[in-house]
């Protein structure tokens, strides 16, 4: 079972790492869905599989798209925190989580990546002296409509999911 579930976490991590390389990037305003996977391992599993599903898969992606920066650890760190406490909300569970709570995790989690990768941008357009009030702040409405607006969409998509996953997991998928 050990050797199928790191095969079901390498396999996140690597759709985590797709589907942040496959985003619509419109300026600062980017259309992705690499939590997703994130969020299902985390589910699954717990937080040290959702930790590192997030770690690894945006790592690759960073690493890919834009090598290794002084930021580099600032864009990974919202993907592994969303991981890590959605890991430990299933856990405290026991990972059976009705539609409310898949609802609240799921938007929770959303609204932390959106705050964070916020924070991570402002940082980094300081570091590397690209900042302009505008620039940051200027689309954060639109953004945080994405924002709930996926986390509407995860959550519907989310019991078919891991149901999926986690008879694809047991070998019966």
């Amino acid at each position: 079972m050990q050797v199928r579930r790191f095969s079901v976490n390498a396999l996140l991590a690597a759709m985590c790492a797709v589907l942040g390389a496959v985003s619509v990037d419109l300026g600062n305003l980017k259309i992705t869905f690499e939590s997703l996977p994130v969020l299902v391992g985390a589910l699954l599993f717990g937080p040290l599989d959702g930790l590192a599903i997030g770690g690894i898969g945006t790592l690759l992606y960073q690493v890919l798209r834009y090598g290794v920066t002084v930021t580099t650890p600032l864009w990974i760190l919202p993907y592994m925190l969303c991981g890590l406490l959605a890991g430990l909300y299933a856990r405290r569970r026991d990972f059976r989580l009705e539609k409310r709570q898949l609802a609240f995790i799921v938007f929770a989690m959303g609204i932390l990546v959106f705050l964070l990768n916020t924070l991570v941008l402002y940082v980094d357009s300081k570091v590397y002296g690209y900042y302009s009030f505008v620039y940051i702040f200027g689309t954060f409405v639109p953004r945080a409509v994405l924002c709930l607006a996926k986390a509407a969409a995860f959550t519907a998509v989310m019991p078919t999911l891991l149901r999926a996953a986690s008879l694809a997991q047991r070998g019966r998928g």
